[in-house]
């Protein structure tokens, strides 16, 4: 075998190995960005099942808040029926109805804790407070992992639109992944009224 063959040869050999190189750390990431959208959907989990036992407690006090209550629940059934798979992560038409259920959701129980503002014996009722508290932690897990999905997703993102990565992506059909962004509205200050 000559030398000029030996070269072509080894360049070859760098090539193919940068190519799986690539690939794999382009499957590494995309796998990143499932998991990180994993945690989001079971922090989503977590408020779905404690709300059922939020509205039944609140319940028992404002029976004639029925209006509330069927909107958490019809708020909550269809955050439910939307399923947002991780491959349909880089459709931003379906992550923005997910993302558009799940705040109709925080609204809808933004309002059933303004009623409870007007019922002091259960505010001091030791299942609402613990309930209350859940659900307040929950709150905060969603927007740590929203934040740690956004993350993650840019770094991906980031990566797949790096050239000579890019042209790999490509060939491979990664695609890039929606973001989570501020609900309409957000930039306003809510308004409090005694």
């Amino acid at each position: 075998m000559s030398k000029r063959a030996l070269v072509v040869a080894g360049v070859i050999v760098i090539l193919a190995l940068y190519l799986f190189s690539t690939y794999n750390g382009l499957v590494s990431s995309e796998e990143s960005v499932k998991n990180a959208w994993a945690q989001v959907e079971n922090v989503y989990q977590r408020r779905f099942d404690l709300i059922p036992n939020l509205v039944e407690t609140v319940k028992g006090y404002a029976a004639h808040e029925r209006e509330t209550f069927t909107e958490v629940t019809e708020a909550r059934a269809k955050a439910g029926s939307i399923q947002l798979s991780p491959d349909m992560l880089a459709d931003p038409q379906k992550f923005a109805q997910f993302q558009e259920s799940q705040a109709r959701l925080g609204s809808a129980l933004g309002r059933l804790l303004l009623i409870v503002e007007r019922y002091p014996e259960l505010k001091a009722n030791q299942n609402f407070l613990e309930l209350q508290s859940q659900l307040e932690g929950t709150e905060n897990r969603i927007s740590v992992e929203r934040r740690r999905f956004n993350d993650v997703a840019l770094e991906y993102n980031t990566r797949i639109r790096r050239f000579p990565t890019n042209l790999i992506a490509r060939v491979f059909g990664f695609q890039p992944k929606v973001y989570f962004q501020a609900e309409r509205g957000a930039e306003k200050a809510p308004k409090v009224k005694f």
